[in-house]
């Protein structure tokens, strides 16, 4: 499976990465990071997904609300991010894969504070896991590896594949956070 830590550093190549992983690997990536976020949360209660931890670097400029933009993520804001965002990548790669040009985004993120459960969490995972699983399997036989995009202005151009592993590498980037959210919150009810 893809090391993350190498895309903490600019020298990483996408191309190479993206590869040599098949189908498989994908399918694979999909459950690991799901079975992750949901072993992170294991432990939590009720009380967890809604805890409002300390975040001194809490900047959100893509923030539903101004009010909003400078809180400090909860457990039920990061796992609604951390779908939406594998999910748009997920059903954006198909779309690669089957030969169409890109043509801007496919993102729905609900509203974090619509979640207020450790199980509306856990649902909210497995029906990702099932979303993204069911992309891999409208890829044609032979993708069209070559059709690729500009994942945002600037960034880096992406196949089908690659695309797709973008999306988990953002994923495993809340890693860190979806922990020290845990922390705070099982420290602030003594555990």
């Amino acid at each position: 499976m893809i090391d993350y830590a190498q895309f903490n550093t600019a020298q990483f190549n996408l191309d190479e990465i993206a590869a040599g992983q098949t189908h498989d690997d994908l399918r694979q990536m999909v459950n690991e990071m799901i079975d992750a976020q949901l072993a992170m949360i294991a432990e939590c209660t009720n009380a967890d997904i809604i805890f409002e931890p300390s975040d001194d670097e809490a900047n959100d400029p893509e923030a539903a609300s101004a009010a909003e933009k400078d809180l400090a993520w909860t457990l039920a804001h990061v796992v609604v991010h951390c779908c939406a965002s594998s999910e748009e990548a997920a059903f954006l790669a198909s779309e690669l894969a089957r030969g169409v040009p890109n043509h801007g985004r496919s993102r729905h993120e609900p509203h974090w504070t619509t979640l207020h459960t450790v199980q509306q969490c856990r649902d909210t995972l497995e029906e990702s896991r099932r979303l993204r699983l069911a992309t891999l399997q409208v890829w044609p036989l032979k993708p069209d590896l070559a059709n690729s995009c500009e994942v945002w202005p600037g960034g880096p151009v992406a196949n089908a594949t690659a695309r797709f592993i973008l999306g988990h590498v953002h994923e495993h980037s809340h890693f860190d956070q979806i922990q020290e959210i845990v922390r705070q919150a099982q420290a602030a009810r003594g555990q």
